[in-house]
């Protein structure tokens, strides 16, 4: 089977829309036909896929009820395939918290699961104050009073390493590569 008949899912879970438009990146980088599906709607049978991709954000610290679920529910089928995770997060805007050691978000939440993702990629995510609630605003400032982060609340400021991102799509790519030859 030649890498160009594979498929990979990518399921993903964003707050914002920012985590959907990194798994359309990666959807473009990757040697597969590919399918992206939110952990909102129906997700299909991973039988179909030579690989998967999780993709979720985190706000106020912790990714969404529903991805912990779906992984440990769908964990032995994740670890049969070629897989990755990745996360997005303002904490990820600082290049040492890119790495799980140092992200205890993404450390938290990776032992509270099952699956042992191949591949991990923690990113930094979009800062839009004009677009969140008073609520969201107002949380997401105080939280960047606390970490040194800009609190102007005109502030719109992308810190995703679209680098990062195409080297993790990369890595990803040698994995299904891999699968094909073996």
């Amino acid at each position: 089977m030649s890498s160009k008949e594979k498929r990979v899912l990518i399921i993903y879970s964003s707050t914002d829309g920012h985590t959907i438009k990194i798994s359309k990146y990666i959807a473009n980088i990757l040697k597969a036909s590919v399918d992206i599906v939110s952990i909102n709607d129906p997700i299909p049978s991973l039988s179909n896929y030579d690989g998967v991709i999780i993709g979720a954000s985190i706000r106020y610290g912790f990714h969404r009820n529903k991805v912990k679920k779906y992984i440990n529910t769908h964990y032995k089928e994740l670890n049969s395939i070629p897989n990755a995770f990745f996360s997005i997060s303002l904490i990820a805007r600082n290049e040492e918290r890119r790495y799980v050691d140092n992200n205890p978000y993404a450390k938290k939440f990776l032992d509270k699961i099952q699956w042992e993702p191949k591949n991990i990629g923690l990113f930094g995510g979009l800062l839009n104050y004009p677009a969140y609630s008073i609520f969201d605003k107002l949380m997401i400032k105080l939280i960047m009073t606390i970490t040194k982060g800009p609190t102007n609340t005109k502030t719109i400021i992308e810190y995703t390493d679209w680098k990062q991102v195409k080297t993790f799509a990369a890595e990803f790519n040698s994995q299904i590569d891999s699968r094909g030859r073996s």
